[in-house]
């Protein structure tokens, strides 16, 4: 069965219910998994109790296979190269880790408007309002950086501050969904990062995290992977980035103890070698500050996604098509079902997989493939392990009796 986290987003420093004060930190980690297997249990509760009723879109996926080369159908070559560190003793190996790396990661200023037109340069200091920061990872030469969506969500302009030297940036495009951005500075000959192989992770792997803490550019923090593909649940009950309270789940996570604090989203997880393995998105604390437990989105998967943003295209996820909620033991009593977990078919989208596959409004999914399905939130996971046009048993409860069906997974985007 998957690993489960429960989450809720880090409100950045200096935020005080409406707005984001002078000097706040938008980009950090904009999230914490709030509860989950190995604590906060009254905020698990808590969460639980609003979550229980809620409807779940269980229509993501995480491709995790799909893993981009550096080749791709246009001309932007992705991904930088750099020597063998060889190396035995950690404090030089951080030294060197971090001379190779450092110049590849980007520090992000945050602008919105007051009104006013004109770039970021040219607008007056009363029609721009700093509104935090965060951090980026530069995977071409000519000033594609990729980053997290809820570091430049709602960002009227951006300094990007790469190696000393400052640039407007400019949103090529966003995924909210995997929380990942790209953003293009007018530059050349930029240090792209040397891509690692996020697959081929480890527990206990040496690894350094790299960005911006509280504003503090150019910081890194060594640490290990503590664990690999987590899932997670992030919620933002508060909407505290300017939107309406959401949830979503991520899966195959990376998590480490190098430190991840506001203003690291966006920034970079990487190897022994100095190679790029993780995008920082995601903490577990109460405090909102670095409490051990981060979370970095595999960077295979990232850089796929920033492919398709460079090449113009809208990312897209694997999807069963339905909407669900969570089987609870108490809601099985209330309405006599025979399974007491589950996630609860409400909806089933007109010529999806799941239509196609039979499956109708009011069966309960139980399994998908070899995955046990306890919730609305396993099933989103467990989804999210494909891609677009796998086949997948779903074994599911109908009036008492369990049935498995095959279904050919489709996609979320816009076709």
């Amino acid at each position: 069965m998957v690993d489960r986290q429960v989450s809720t987003p880090v409100p950045p420093d200096g935020y005080s219910g409406g707005r984001y004060e002078s000097g706040g930190s938008a980009g950090g980690p904009a999230r914490k998994p709030k509860a989950g297997k190995s604590g906060a249990g009254a905020l698990a509760k808590t969460f639980a109790a609003g979550f229980l009723g809620a409807l779940l879109a269980c229509v993501l996926a995480f491709s995790l296979s799909d893993v981009f080369d550096g080749k791709g159908g246009s001309s932007t070559v992705i991904g930088g190269s750099g020597s063998s560190i060889d190396i035995s003793e950690d404090a030089d190996r951080a030294e060197a880790v971090a001379q190779k790396a450092l110049p590849s990661v980007a520090a992000i200023d945050v602008y919105s408007s007051n009104g006013g037109g004109g770039g970021l340069f040219s607008r007056s200091s009363e029609s721009l309002v700093y509104t935090g920061l965060g951090s980026g990872v530069v995977i071409s030469e000519d000033g594609y950086i990729i980053t997290n969506n809820h570091v430049v969500e709602g960002a009227s302009a951006l300094k990007v501050t790469v190696d000393g030297q400052e640039y407007e940036g400019t949103v090529v495009g966003t995924d909210p969904s995997t929380d990942l951005a790209v953003v293009k500075v007018d530059a050349d000959g930029l240090t792209a990062i040397e891509l690692g192989d996020s697959d081929q992770l480890v527990a206990g792997q040496w690894v350094m995290t790299i960005g911006s803490p509280f504003g503090l550019e150019q910081s890194v923090s060594t640490g290990v992977v503590s664990a690999t593909s987590r899932t997670i649940t992030v919620q933002d009950s508060s909407g505290a980035y300017g939107g309406e309270s959401s949830t979503s789940v991520y899966a195959q996570m990376i998590q480490t103890d190098a430190a991840i604090n506001p203003g690291n989203s966006g920034g970079a997880l990487v190897d022994s070698e100095g190679r790029l393995i993780g995008i920082n998105s995601v903490i577990e604390s109460s405090s909102g500050n670095n409490a051990g437990v981060g979370f970095a989105i595999p960077s295979n998967y990232a850089i796929g996604i920033a492919r398709q943003i460079i090449d113009g295209k809208e990312p897209t996820h694997a999807s069963l098509g339905v909407s669900c909620a969570t089987v609870t033991p108490d809601i099985a009593d209330r309405f006599g079902w025979s399974t007491e977990q589950g996630a609860f078919v409400s909806a089933v989208m007109a010529d999806s997989g799941a239509e196609k596959a039979g499956i109708q409004e009011g069966d309960i999914i139980t399994a998908v493939g070899d995955t046990e399905i306890a919730s609305s939130t396993d099933l989103v996971a467990a989804v999210r392990t494909y891609q677009v046009g796998d086949k997948v048993d779903i074994t599911l409860v109908r009036d008492g009796k369990e049935k498995t069906v095959n279904a050919t997974l489709g996609s979320d985007g816009v076709e």
